[in-house]
């Protein structure tokens, strides 16, 4: 079975998350993959005449897959064989072999996926007579979510219910294309009924929703699309942090990897690594004021987070995701320099080298390698960060630091993209190794270090959505007047738009041109 879009629902005690992006791929709705019957569905009422049901077979295993599968029986095959049975030999499955065929044939993330969901995860949108591919636009999301709204909440519902606390909800949606719509309406659902819960929102796109349409008129529907689900996105979050680069390949985030533009499969697992580690220390448990740990220090939950970030004297709740994977060594001269250095952006369409002094940020470390190519402990990564910033040239207003002892695990699935100067451990090699692509079996674990920032650098983001919803949406004889009107918004919605994107503007540069309601 083959199923064309779903969200995901996952959970910590104090902690939920939601995605809503993606195919299923060779997984059931039931979160588990190949071995759930399909359930027949329900006969409809209202239809007298003759039924007759479609089905495709399903994808065959992968040998990532086959292999889970297999250690899956073996409990049940050693069971046999203690009761007097016999084990059939089986061609064992080399590391070598699913690494290559998952470098080479992964189509869906479930693909790569050793996750069992529990069966309330996974929703699928069923009616869709279209391809992940197709579901591409923000008019045909916000067709079909409507019916969805109540069914999906009702998910999140469980969940809620299963949380001795929700410290907030981390949301993240694909915003290229129909999952933007459903997200923006699930999300005002939140708004709505779980007002004091704050929302971490992660705003994600893949490489090919850069590329630039090939009429006019798609260049036109593009640009509305992006300025209007940015704009019905914020709104309903405290905190947002757009993401994803038109080349991951070409940008200085990966000066010591080999990612592959095309390839979903490279480009989610850098995303994801930065992710993980902007979220790590909502995973901490958080000690007293006094009280120290060798294994992490610095536990924020994700109101703190957006209290940092936006509930300082600037109330700027668009900020910018930063990367060093791997991050550096701590050894060596100007080593200060050179860490903060090594941070570059996963936001696109935002400037650099942008002195601004009243920016804030928070900044995660984990693994950060010492002396000897072992662990630095925390004390000593936390001092090194505050003399980086000390001897900066520019320093932000206010940096929190969160500090784990623990690397990023680069387990077998990970796809091959780390450059030749990358070391087994991470380290960052005086002189290249022989294998050009290094992957699960070369590199065993990396330190990562990932950041959150508010500040006036992601202007220009904010400024190209202001100007296209203006000038293609509201001015007299827009471009774009008969899209909006087939998305349904008339043009005071579309005004209304326009003034959420002037105020965050204005929060970041009260001189803005850009910010006056003149045209």
């Amino acid at each position: 079975m083959c199923s064309t879009v779903l969200g995901t629902l996952t959970y910590t005690p104090r902690l939920l998350s939601v995605n809503f992006q993606g195919s299923l791929g060779s997984m059931s709705s039931f979160g588990t993959l190949y071995n759930e019957v399909a359930s027949t569905p329900p006969d409809v009422l209202t239809w007298t005449g003759n039924v007759s049901t479609h089905a495709c077979e399903p994808r065959k295993r992968n040998l990532f897959l086959q292999r889970l599968y297999e250690e899956e029986q073996d409990s049940l095959t050693q069971e046999n064989a203690v009761n007097g049975g016999k084990n059939k030999p089986q061609r064992e499955i080399e590391d070598e072999d699913i690494v290559e065929v998952l470098e080479n044939g992964v189509q869906y993330w479930t693909d790569f996926s050793k996750v069992h969901y529990h069966p309330q995860s996974l929703y699928e949108m069923s009616g869709l007579w279209v391809g992940v591919q197709e579901f591409d636009s923000y008019g045909i999301g916000r067709d079909t979510s409507w019916a969805l709204r109540e069914e999906i909440s009702e998910r999140l519902r469980f969940f809620v219910e299963e949380c001795d606390h929700i410290q907030g909800f981390q949301f993240i949606v694909n915003d290229s294309g129909g999952f933007s719509s459903v997200g923006a309406d699930f999300l005002e659902n939140i708004a709505d009924e779980y007002t004091n819960t704050p929302v971490l929102l992660y705003a994600v796109k893949d490489p090919g929703s850069h590329m630039v349409p090939k009429s006019q008129k798609q260049v036109v529907s593009k640009n509305l699309h992006d300025a209007i689900s940015f704009s019905r996105l914020s709104s309903f979050c405290k905190l947002i942090v757009p993401v994803g680069l038109p080349s991951l390949r070409r940008s200085k985030a990966s000066t010591f990897l080999c990612v592959e533009d095309e390839k979903p499969y490279h480009c989610s697992a850098v995303y994801a690594s930065a992710l993980h580690a902007i979220s790590l220390p909502f995973r901490m448990e958080p000690l007293g004021p006094s009280a120290d740990s060798c294994y992490f220090s610095g536990a924020v939950d994700i109101r703190g987070v957006v209290e940092i970030l936006a509930g300082q004297a600037r109330q700027n709740r668009v900020t910018i995701l930063d990367v060093a994977m791997p991050a550096p060594s701590l050894t060596g001269k100007q080593v200060e320099q050179s860490f903060l250095g090594n941070l570059q952006t996963l936001t696109p369409e935002i400037s650099e080298d942008v002195e601004d002094l009243q920016a804030v940020e928070s900044m995660t470390i984990h693994g950060a390698l010492g002396s000897g190519g072992h662990r630095a402990p925390v004390s000593e990564v936390k001092d090194m960060v505050r003399a980086a910033y000390e001897n900066a040239t520019t320093r932000p207003r206010f940096c929190n630091l969160s500090v784990a002892l623990c690397p990023l695990p680069i387990p077998l699935p990970f796809p091959k993209i780390f450059g030749n100067l990358v070391g087994q451990h991470g380290e960052l090699l005086g002189s290249p190794v022989d294998s050009p692509l290094r992957g699960s079996l070369d590199v065993h674990s990396i330190p990562l270090a990932a950041r959150l920032r508010s500040s006036s650098a992601v202007l220009p983001f904010l400024e190209n959505r202001l100007g296209n919803i203006r000038r293609l949406g509201i001015q007299q004889g827009a471009a774009g007047a008969e899209i909006v009107r087939n998305l349904g918004y008339g043009k005071d919605e579309l005004e209304d738009m326009g003034e959420t994107l002037s105020k965050m503007v204005l929060e970041l540069d009260p001189y803005s041109q850009m910010s006056s309601d003149s045209d």
